[in-house]
């Protein structure tokens, strides 16, 4: 559990509401208390955490993996939304050695300036996955590592590679910004109350340094391959839609005799990194289309400008021997490439 929206609570028919020390748990607020003590001590391990790590922790509830991060390392920074938890974590460990190693901050985590840290280890509202793991890749200075529970599908999209059938833009995003490993599956019934669905424990350490990449650039790019990934890229960059959005880029850009030099400086990285987690459902965000490619609606070849820079967009992908491959497929090394052929023939995309 951890800052996220809060929906209105309704009424409980009976069983809806679980409880913990006098505290209660709402299931729409994502608030799922890790009860096992042997998974709580194997994400610990799992974390490396060193004695002179300062620790973030998000949702930290009641305290139960709290207190075995506080045993293991210098501070503890949690976040929390919940004033009942706050309440309650300032009560467990008032009076003991820990006091003073805790600093507690009510809010939502989404909202929050986050201070320096080592390390994040954390069980998360599901709800909010997505926008929480590109905050953490766009804070500065980064952190070495993050250990994080997460709904399991949204877990394998993470990890998911070139030709799997969960490989979408979530993947090829977070890939690009961070070395991630699948860590340990969670079954729903090491949690109080118990979720829906299964969970997965992830490992997520950001690249230093991030690649030299214009991140505007290359989410206008991953966005467009993956809003229909099983098509080839010779179907994609066919639509009228696609090529009317790069022509009116390519005259602005030449009227305005602006270049791209493809890097981001550090000033606007953390808003274009964080952007790139801006995708709607977490889970749903990237639906497979299996329709055919001969369903894909040409431009004409009428005009003959339109014709022309038709023609040009084409050249890049027969360039790079991109026509016939689909975006499901490509790896980050292909996408770098891809948008490097087309921004250097004055192609871009944002």
């Amino acid at each position: 559990m951890a800052g996220g929206k809060i929906r209105k609570e309704k009424p409980s028919r009976g069983g809806g509401n679980h409880y913990q020390g006098g505290v209660t748990f709402h299931k729409s607020k994502g608030q799922h208390i890790l009860k096992n003590p042997l998974l709580v001590d194997s994400i610990v391990q799992k974390a490396g955490i060193k004695s002179t790590d300062v620790i973030l922790e998000i949702g930290p509830g009641t305290g139960n993996l709290t207190k075995k991060l506080l045993e293991a390392g210098k501070r503890v920074v949690a976040v929390e939304l919940d004033s009942r938890m706050v309440l309650e974590l300032q009560r467990r460990f008032q009076g003991t050695p820990f006091s003073n190693k805790l600093q507690i901050i009510q809010g939502d985590v989404l909202k929050t300036d986050l201070p320096y840290f080592d390390i994040c280890v954390a069980n998360i509202p599901y709800q909010i996955s997505s926008p929480l793991t590109f905050k953490l890749l766009s804070h500065r200075p980064a952190f070495r590592c993050a250990v994080i529970m997460f709904q399991r599908e949204f877990a394998m999209r993470l990890v998911a590679q070139p030709g799997q059938n969960l490989y979408c833009r979530l993947s090829v995003n977070t890939q690009l910004l961070a070395r991630i490993s699948h860590l340990l599956k969670v079954g729903k019934n090491n949690f109080r109350p118990p979720p829906k669905v299964d969970s997965s424990v992830v490992r997520i350490e950001p690249r230093k340094p991030l690649p030299p990449v214009d991140f505007k650039e290359w989410d206008g790019l991953i966005r467009l391959c993956f809003n229909r990934k099983n098509k080839t890229l010779g179907s994609i960059f066919r639509q009228k839609s696609v090529l009317s959005m790069l022509e009116k880029n390519y005259k602005t850009l030449q009227a305005l005799q602006k270049s791209l030099n493809g890097a981001s400086d550090d000033s606007h990285m953390v808003g274009e990194v964080a952007a790139l987690g801006d995708g709607g459902e977490d889970i749903s965000m990237d639906v497979e289309d299996d329709r055919d490619d001969d369903m894909e609606i040409e431009d004409a070849d009428g005009g003959g400008e339109v014709s022309e820079f038709k023609k040009k967009v084409l050249d890049v992908l027969k360039q790079g021997d991109f026509e016939e491959k689909r975006s499901s497929k490509l790896t980050q090394t292909d996408f770098l490439y891809l948008l490097s052929l087309f921004n250097k023939a004055g192609i871009h995309f944002s």
